[in-house]
């Protein structure tokens, strides 16, 4: 069973803390307003995750998949509110002081996993690859969903407390407004490149 459960956990951190576009935006986030204003942001990514979890455990997300045309409507929506989420760190205006107002919520991480059909298909590979041998099925999943949201936690925090390492080296408002710039325009270009990798595949 440690094992499998060891297994749950590898899966996991390959697959949600690759370097990817939320991943990039909580680094974002942490790097512009710091860990702590980044919270909220790291929250909603967490609960809009643990939705896609649970959708995995009991086959709706395979339901979701199986429809093409579905799918690709969620993710051109993921797509679009994550070049959101760029554009709003990118014109956030406040200062090192006062991080208030036109940051990266709650809300947007809720939404951009929420939207996000890679999430759903990540989980559902989890699940599918990995079985919890000497329990029941609903154990399983229960313990398959509690490691691997364990893991999204850690690898989500992580990327975070790095964008929050480079935070602590801003000393100007220009200099924050030349980082949060960077990493908008680093989230644009992978989204730009996602984008024409789903046209011609």
């Amino acid at each position: 069973m440690y094992e499998a459960l060891l297994s749950i956990a590898l899966t996991t951190a390959l697959l949600l803390g690759s370097p990817g576009p939320a991943p990039l935006a909580l680094a974002a986030v942490g790097a512009s307003s710091g860990v702590r204003q980044g919270v909220p942001f790291l929250s909603g990514i967490l609960l809009g995750l643990l939705v896609a979890i649970v959708a995995a455990a009991t086959g709706l997300g395979a339901l979701l998949l199986s429809y093409p045309s579905l799918s690709t409507v969620c993710q051109i929506a993921a797509i679009a509110y994550l070049f959101y989420v760029a554009y709003k760190i990118a014109t956030n205006r406040s200062g090192l002081s006062h991080l208030e107002g036109g940051e990266v919520g709650f809300r947007d991480g809720f939404i951009l996993n929420l939207l996000n059909p890679k999430a759903y298909a990540a989980c559902i590979a989890i699940f599918a690859n990995n079985s919890v041998p000497g329990t029941s099925p609903f154990i399983g999943a229960l313990l398959a969903a509690i490691t691997c949201f364990a893991i999204a936690i850690l690898v989500d925090s992580l990327w975070l407390a790095l964008g929050g390492v480079l935070h602590r080296f801003i000393k100007t408002p220009e200099q924050l407004r030349i980082l949060r710039l960077f990493f908008a325009f680093l989230l644009t270009s992978l989204l730009i490149w996602i984008s024409m990798t789903q046209i011609l595949s």
